[in-house]
Formats: C-alpha cells, sequence, structure tokens
C-alpha cells in the first residue's frame, strides 16, 4: 500500500510539474530546457520512492546549445521511463 500511496503522490507531482511547464511559452529554449530536468527530478524520485537505484547523471559534454542539452536530459528520461516500466512489468 505504501508503494501504491508513493507511486500516486509521485505522477500527481509530475503532473502538476508537466502541466505547468507546458503552460508556458513552447518557443523558449530555457522553459522547455527546464522542463527535461523537471522530468528527469520527477522520474528519479518516483524510482527512489519505489527502492530503485536511479542513476541522474548527465553528461552534457559536447552539448552547447540549450537544444542539444534538452536531447540528453530527454534521453536520460527516456532512460528512467524504461526503468520504471520494468519495474512495474515486474
Amino acid at each position: 500500500m505504501k508503494k501504491l500511496a508513493a507511486i500516486a503522490a509521485t505522477l500527481v507531482t509530475a503532473t502538476v510539474l508537466s502541466t505547468s511547464a507546458f503552460a508556458l511559452d513552447n518557443d523558449n529554449p530555457r522553459e522547455e530546457l527546464r522542463s527535461a530536468k523537471v522530468g528527469v527530478e520527477a522520474l528519479a524520485v518516483t524510482l527512489e520512492n519505489l527502492g530503485q537505484t536511479v542513476d541522474t547523471s548527465v553528461d552534457l559534454n559536447g552539448a552547447y546549445t540549450l537544444s542539444q542539452k534538452e536531447a540528453v536530459y530527454n534521453a536520460k528520461q527516456a532512460e528512467l521511463q524504461t526503468q520504471f516500466n520494468e519495474f512495474r512489468a515486474q
């Protein structure tokens, strides 16, 4: 039951954060980067609450523009989403 409550709380938090990000100007690269970072953080918290070991390190070496940095964070978010999906499938 604790795991279910943790999942629910985290999903609500992630929904609120992503909704506020979508409400912002989508043409602003800084906001898009911030939204990508928030997505990584939300998934990391969810996985940690489920007792999973989480690696949130992001290598920005070679990512010079905001869109390149956003792509790196989106890749990390996809990696964490895969970890979450695998955990749920167990």
